[in-house]
């Protein structure tokens, strides 16, 4: 990779100039975010830290850095940046809205009602002030309703509040918040207002979200894989409707829980997947449970088909997305986010190995040393779901696999044996024995 050097340009680091077919034994890596990617990449055998700007075959960056500078470098073959380009066409929430009404409309035109009703996972939203006549009408059409307000742009729970009153939301419009860029302008901030989910599925009368994980290494054609790990994250009040100002009750975000005056950063507010699939399986059955999973399966591949048209691919680029889902009390899921950069900052000694199990099968995938053939369909913790069409176990049974099963080809909190799958399919790194 360089900047402003012409092609071939490789520096002075000794890394070996031909080595793409046989796996390269030494991978220059840069990063911007220092978490728990940061010892997972100086841990790795045969990466090198480098800090300029110009020298890296791998760059784990923030988004405001691609930002900036993505336009700028060229990119030898085998050079990998963590972001699509624009990367926001899924993950900010104004841009996910407009995309999945989008595909499904497109959908229902092309293949009818029931296809498109596949796409019926999101609440009820409006991109405001755009739509601010449209919620309007909504709002007369269900009064009592409540709703939730979100900037398009901002994590961690900042600048999200519930209302029900109109005059709430007549507050709001008059004295609506500018963003930093918009300090100087009549133009109000975007948020958008989506139909709050007022039946969410309890577990000790507290709400809770689930955190998942979906790795894309292509989107022409889509490649995408689901991890096998992932957390509930809890709220730390029991759930009621009659205070809808508590943000402790109703935002599930560990930024904001964290500040909760009853907060233990010992216990954390997280479950592991497998242990609330294993409690959901208990109260449930299995088959009530597979369903679920499945149905998210859905979640999943729909939205990233939503946006492949418009997402410019580079073969140079892939995506770690936090998906955020809410399950309601009759265990439908709904999407109610995606994350483009979901944090990697760990909560607790668990989180940190499950974090770093994640970010170190993400780099297996990505096979920076060339050690994979391309036909794999799993890769330690990753199951490949979709590879330019659906994926399925070799156990599955084709004819009587129902036609509104996407995947079959994924484990969500099932067990991840990754370290014994890993040994029995990856060469070891260069002079590694293997064990």
């Amino acid at each position: 990779m360089s900047k402003n050097k012409p092609s071939g340009f490789k520096g002075s680091n000794d890394c070996g100039k031909n080595e793409e077919r046989e796996g390269r034994s030494c991978v220059r890596f840069k990063l911007c975010p220092f978490n728990t990617i940061q010892s997972v990449l100086r841990q790795r055998p045969g990466w090198v830290e480098v800090k300029d700007d110009c020298e890296w075959d791998f760059n784990w960056c923030d988004v405001g850095w691609l930002r900036e500078n993505f336009d700028h470098f060229f990119m030898e073959e085998h050079v990998r940046i963590s972001h699509f380009r624009n990367h926001y066409e899924l993950s900010r929430k104004n841009l996910m809205v407009k995309n999945l009404k989008r595909y499904r409309k497109n959908l229902e035109r092309d293949a009818g009602h029931m296809e498109a009703s596949k796409c019926d996972f999101f609440p009820c939203t409006f991109v405001l002030p755009s739509e601010y006549h449209l919620l309007m009408e909504e709002f007369k059409r269900s009064p009592g309703s409540i709703w939730i307000m979100k900037p398009v742009a901002k994590c961690q729970g900042k600048g999200i509040f519930l209302f029900r009153k109109l005059k709430d939301i007549m507050d709001w419009k008059k004295d609506g918040p500018r963003s930093e860029e918009q300090k100087d302008a009549a133009q109000v901030e975007s948020y958008v207002a989506q139909r709050y989910i007022e039946n969410p599925y309890l577990i000790n009368g507290k709400k809770f979200d689930l955190r998942i994980y979906v790795l894309v290494t292509s989107y022409v054609p889509l490649k995408a894989w689901l991890y096998r790990d992932g957390f509930a994250r809890f709220s730390s009040t029991r759930f009621s409707l009659s205070s809808i100002d508590d943000k402790y009750m109703h935002l599930t975000n560990v930024a904001v829980q964290r500040t909760a005056p009853d907060y233990d950063p010992e216990k954390g507010c997280k479950w592991q997947m497998q242990q609330l699939r294993r409690y959901l399986t208990a109260k449930h059955g299995r088959e009530i449970v597979e369903t679920l999973f499945k149905e998210m399966d859905n979640i999943f591949v729909r939205s990233l088909l939503s946006v492949q048209k418009v997402m410019i691919n580079d073969k140079h680029c892939f995506e770690l997305y936090g998906y955020d889902v809410l399950l309601d009390q009759n265990l439908k899921p709904w999407l109610i986010e995606v994350n483009a950069s979901p944090s990697h900052m760990p909560s607790s000694q668990e989180d940190y190995e499950m974090k770093y199990r994640l970010l170190d099968d993400t780099l297996n995938v990505v096979d920076m040393e060339g050690r994979l053939t391309g036909k794999e369909k799993r890769v330690g913790g990753y199951d490949l779901m979709w590879n330019d069409g659906p994926v399925y176990r070799e156990d599955v049974n084709l004819e009587t696999l129902g036609s509104s099963c996407f995947t079959a080809n994924t484990h969500l909190g099932c067990v991840n044996d990754r370290e014994k799958q890993l040994r029995q399919l990856l060469k070891p790194f260069p002079g590694q024995r293997r064990t």
